[in-house]
C-alpha cells in the first residue's frame, strides 16, 4: 500500500441549530483522573438561579490542547484588537461548589 501524500481530511457536520451557538458568562471547569468537564453557565442579574446551558467532556490531553489553542488565539485576537481587560479574581464572587472538585473559572 502506497503512503498518500495528501493528508488524511475530515468532513465536519455543522447542523444549524448548533450554529447559532449558545451565550455562556461563567464557565466551570472540574476533573478526574480521566476527563475534564467544561460547564458553560448563563448567569443573569438579578436572579438567584443559574443552569448550565452546555457540558463538554474531554480528555486531559485534549484539554491541554485546548488550552493552547486559546492561548494563541488571544494572543492574535489582542494583536488585532488591543489587550483584553480581564479580571482573573472574578471565581472568588461565585462561590459554587456541587459536590465535587472546586471549578475554576
Amino acid at each position: 500500500m502506497e503512503k498518500s501524500e495528501n493528508p488524511q481530511k475530515i468532513n465536519i457536520e455543522l447542523k444549524e441549530d448548533v450554529a447559532q451557538g449558545v451565550y455562556a458568562n461563567l464557565a466551570i471547569v472540574t476533573h478526574s483522573a480521566s476527563e475534564f468537564v467544561l460547564d458553560f453557565v448563563r448567569i443573569v442579574p438579578g436572579i438567584q438561579k443559574a443552569r448550565v446551558k452546555s457540558r463538554i467532556i474531554i480528555t486531559p490531553d485534549h484539554a491541554k490542547r485546548l488550552i493552547s489553542t486559546l492561548k494563541d488565539n488571544v494572543k492574535n485576537y489582542e494583536e488585532t484588537h488591543g489587550e483584553i481587560k480581564a479580571n482573573i479574581n472574578i471565581q472568588n464572587k461565585f462561590p459554587l461548589n456541587f459536590g465535587g472538585p472546586t471549578g475554576e473559572a
